[in-house]
């Protein structure tokens, strides 16, 4: 799997999320939008979306090479992988918003509602680091990763280890 690949999964599946939004904003009854909240970071004119679309992205070309450094090196199924790691950043990340609602230029805003304490916040970012990691892992491909192979090729079966033994 190419870096390229890697990547491009990753801005497909920032950019799905992003196109997800209004849909789970209904759902969860909010209208927390992560878009709104990088877009609205950097500007406060009409073309917070697309600067928002454009950074989310972003973040998700870094997060799709990542994924492809790790896919390389750890015996995980990559799609598995891909949602492991969404998940986990999300648990790592959501703290931060303790930040985002203190000094957000536009907290308050609609998109930008209190985020820390707020329980279908927390429902809505889960559910859209679930879709990312199952969009990043389908996208990405699933072809073996070259450290895998060498693992398999290298760790003897157990029915080839019991033979072997008797």
């Amino acid at each position: 799997m190419s870096r390229l690949r890697s990547a491009g999964a990753g801005a497909a599946a920032a950019t799905l999320w992003g196109l997800f939004e209004p849909l789970d904003q209904k759902i969860f009854r909010s209208d927390y939008s992560d878009i709104a909240l990088l877009g609205k970071a950097v500007t406060q004119g009409p073309r917070w979306r697309p600067a928002g679309f454009a950074l989310h992205a972003v973040n998700g070309v870094v997060f799709g090479l990542v994924f492809h450094e790790l896919r390389r090196r750890v015996p995980v199924e990559p799609r598995r992988l891909a949602l492991g790691l969404a998940l986990a950043e999300h648990v790592t990340l959501y703290p931060l918003s303790y930040l985002v609602d203190r000094y957000h230029p536009a907290r308050g805003e609609p998109g930008i509602p209190p985020l820390l304490t707020n329980p279908r916040a927390v429902a809505q970012a889960t559910a859209r680091h679930v879709l990312f990691g199952v969009a990043l892992g389908w996208l990405a491909g699933p072809s073996a990763r070259p450290s895998a192979r060498r693992f398999r090729a290298t760790r003897p079966s157990r029915r080839r280890a019991s033979r072997s033994a008797a």
